[in-house]
């Protein structure tokens, strides 16, 4: 042996050469990898015949001692889940927010004011007053009200509040009501 032959078999090599024997596994390491496969193929062998055992007894597959993903979870970490696999994080916080509103705008102007719509394309938030005074002083306070909402659900998530004062009173026309007719002011046309 030469005095580069050592340092070739520990892989050093000369600068021009590679080291192909540290690249390559010895038998040692080629048994574990062997060993390796053979037990993900038993495996996966097993687990298959234990499928075919059960799908003959008629049970399909059942879960056994350990858990895994067949086992029952609780309700809301079912529905935790469900918000989180379908994207419905922003609506279930604003929803949050209706349920919590007099706490989050106070009780007086909860008394007067309610939330009705959320789009969520748009983050408007549609709110209804009950006299036109209400919707005047909610739309004044809009701009902390949004700031507020957007601290507790996330910044972004409201961009708008869309105030609506009160509704007109619904009409409700009587069954002898005249075709083509607009309504009761058109009685004494």
């Amino acid at each position: 042996m030469t005095a580069e032959d050592p340092q070739r078999a520990q892989g050093s090599g000369t600068a021009g050469e590679p080291a192909k024997k540290a690249l390559e596994p010895s038998g040692v390491d080629l048994a574990r990898v062997a060993l390796r496969a053979a037990k993900e193929q038993a495996r996966a062998r097993g687990d298959a015949a234990q499928q075919k055992r059960q799908a003959r007894r008629g049970g399909g597959l059942r879960s056994g001692a350990r858990a895994d993903g067949r086992d029952p979870m609780a309700l809301g970490a079912a529905i935790n889940r469900l918000i989180t696999e379908r994207g419905w994080e922003a609506p279930a916080a604003v929803g949050g927010v209706m349920g919590r509103w007099p706490q989050i705008v106070g009780p007086d102007l909860a008394n007067h004011c309610e939330p009705q719509t959320y789009d969520e394309d748009e983050r408007v938030l549609v709110v209804r007053c009950d006299s036109t005074a209400w919707a005047t002083n909610l739309r004044l306070l809009a701009p902390q009200l949004v700031a507020r909402l957007n601290e507790d659900l996330g910044h972004g998530t409201v961009k708008v509040i869309k105030v609506l004062g009160p509704g007109g009173p619904d009409r409700r026309y009587g069954p002898l009501r005249a075709p083509g007719s607009t309504g009761p002011g058109d009685t004494y046309g």
